[in-house]
């Protein structure tokens, strides 16, 4: 089985180009893998990918769906300063296109940006200390991981320079007391980034229910192993593998997103 494109979907707008609608399906896509983890917030949080070929262009899920009613037509089309260029019934939210926007114009390896509130990566945001590395997957992001300091609902203009400063060159950001963030060259690597972020999350938070002292990686030799050998590794096809596996399966169960 395959993952539908560009030439299987009968859906496609016209007078689109097969690359624009390509990356529509694939973020459609992503949004109904984001429903089927429950990495779902509601209406809110976002999932923003770069229109192929159109410099400044993004495309953002319209305010006040689901995600599970997301499809690859009623994304909507944006510029980084948040006009509408394609027709939508739809408004986008603020908030999201602040955070997004500034990552997308200020990091031009930033194809995709993802930001969750999903429980176990926002309890971890509330932690005075953060992520601790001494989990398997934790230790895969050591010295991986950017923090920016909670302002509020991310509406302030004022916050966008300290926002990119944070992040600097790195792929993930705990936004602390909020959520998580995740950047990639494509939409499979930022989600596998965040996939391995969300997981040392949640394994954290269920060794420190137990109320038992966490067993620590002593040798530090351990966590350079695993963090060198995440980041050798092939990480693009790694994705890709992980990220088009998960498509498979909502092509079977909800295969709605590809109108």
């Amino acid at each position: 089985m395959t993952v539908l494109d560009a030439r299987t979907s009968p859906a496609k707008p016209p007078h689109m180009s097969d690359a624009e609608w390509d990356a529509r399906l694939e973020l459609a896509a992503c949004y109904r893998i984001f429903d089927h983890l429950g990495w779902v917030e509601m209406i809110f949080n976002h999932i923003t990918v770069r229109v192929p070929g159109e410099d400044g262009h993004l495309l953002i899920n319209p305010f006040g769906l689901m995600y599970s009613e997301i499809t690859a037509s009623n994304l909507v089309k944006i510029d980084l300063e948040g006009n509408i260029l394609s027709p939508s019934e739809w408004p986008i939210n603020e908030a999201g296109l602040l955070i997004h926007s500034v990552i997308h114009g200020s990091r031009p390896d930033a194809h995709c940006v993802m930001h969750t509130h999903t429980t176990a990566g926002t309890g971890v945001a509330c932690l005075r200390d953060g992520l601790d590395p001494d989990n398997f997957y934790a230790a895969q992001l050591h010295d991986m991981v950017a923090y920016h300091d909670f302002e509020g609902i991310t509406v302030d203009p004022e916050e966008k320079p300290r926002l990119v400063a944070n992040l600097g060159d790195r792929n993930l950001m705990i936004l602390r007391n909020h959520g998580l963030l995740a950047t990639g060259p494509s939409i499979p690597a930022a989600f596998a980034a965040l996939w391995t972020l969300q997981r040392a999350c949640e394994i954290q938070l269920a060794a420190q229910s137990s109320g038992q002292p966490l067993m620590p990686v002593s040798q530090q030799a351990a966590i350079r192993s695993t963090q060198e050998s995440f980041q050798l590794g092939d990480r693009t096809q790694a994705g890709r593998t992980l990220f088009d596996a998960l498509r498979r399966k909502v092509d079977r169960i909800d295969p709605g997103y590809v109108v």
